[in-house]
């Protein structure tokens, strides 16, 4: 009997703030239904409305577990929503398109701050978290990459201002890129595979995707989730160079951080069993409400005037990498003969 008052305390100290970022959750979310924009930004704004509420008091814990415990469960479940078959599907060319857009994406967002500033370490890592936000799937991204980036003074404050920069970017890409590609004149095919190798959120590839047409849409989500796998190889590199990094060894992050084995044991799982679509469509539901609830968190763990310091110099880092994304993408297609 001695564990249960231990669990129950437990209980009582975390649910104050994680009812708090849940009720933000929900309302993000029936927002997001009602006024067709994204729901990780209406938590995020929302949240952030709210910030006096982990300052002090009860909710400060629970608001701690959401935006930390409750991200990791989100982002590992996303693992269930891809699987072996559908990357292979893709072909080689146009896989390996995708993996070499999301890598140069990522260097190129670490190249960029290392040319145009002091480099500190600091910025070093707000290089290597958009360029890894935009190259991959957008404020899902961002916040699995900063899981497993060293935690600095304002940590919270980039991560947010990442969540922030990539969902105004990805909503503009939803609307101007399929403009872009009847210009270039692609069929619906290379058109899917265009839009779902450069548009940040995965919504915002279907949104744009389905505007085309039927083909256009379901090739455009197939790349995308080849875009999400590739979350799982970068999470380990960062977390392996980060931890070679670390000058003690209470330092280092763990070896394989618990998220990304579960998510690279997820997407195993759903490769190869076949599981029930009510039971995908639950856990795809979850994920994203884990994720929209840490966000939540997030932004109650900032401050506004925070971000106000950072200037343009943020801006025109993930402007830089998005076209950066979308222009070499079309370039290998030209050259793959997609």
């Amino acid at each position: 009997m001695r564990p249960w008052p231990a669990i129950t305390n437990h209980v009582d100290t975390l649910s104050p703030g994680i009812i708090c970022a849940a009720v933000v959750a929900i309302a993000a979310m029936f927002l997001s239904e009602h006024y067709g924009a994204s729901a990780m930004l209406f938590a995020l704004l929302l949240g952030m409305a709210l910030n006096f509420l982990a300052q002090e008091g009860k909710c400060v814990a629970g608001i701690q577990f959401a935006a930390s415990v409750v991200l990791r469960i989100g982002v590992a479940l996303l693992g269930l929503r891809i699987t072996f078959g559908e990357i292979a599907a893709l072909g080689v060319n146009t896989a390996a398109m995708v993996v070499a857009g999301v890598v140069l994406t990522i260097l190129f967002g670490w190249i960029f701050v290392r040319l145009t500033s002091a480099s500190t370490k600091a910025d070093q890592r707000f290089g290597l978290l958009t360029g890894g936000a935009v190259a991959i799937c957008g404020a899902s991204a961002a916040l699995a990459i900063a899981a497993v980036l060293p935690r600095g003074e304002h940590h919270e404050r980039d991560t947010t201002f990442a969540v922030i920069g990539v969902t105004a970017l990805s909503t503009i890409a939803m609307v101007v890129y399929p403009v872009i590609v009847g210009v270039m004149g692609f069929n619906p095919h290379q058109a899917g595979i265009f839009l779902g190798g450069t548009i940040h959120d995965v919504a915002q590839v279907v949104g744009a995707g389905y505007s085309m047409g039927k083909d256009a849409g379901d090739t455009a989500t197939i790349v995308k989730l080849l875009r999400v796998a590739m979350l799982l190889p970068v999470i380990l590199v960062l977390s392996l160079l980060f931890r070679e990094r670390a000058t003690t060894s209470s330092m280092r992050p763990p070896l394989l951080p618990w998220f990304a084995v579960a998510f690279g044991a997820l997407v195993a799982l759903n490769s190869f069993v076949a599981l029930p679509k009510p039971l995908l469509a639950v856990a795809g539901e979850t994920s994203r409400f884990a994720l929209v609830l840490a966000i939540s968190a997030i932004g109650m763990r900032t401050q506004l005037k925070e971000l106000t310091v950072l200037g343009m110099r943020p801006v025109i880092l993930m402007l830089a990498e998005t076209v950066f994304l979308a222009g070499i993408i079309a370039i290998m297609m030209k050259l793959f003969v997609i």
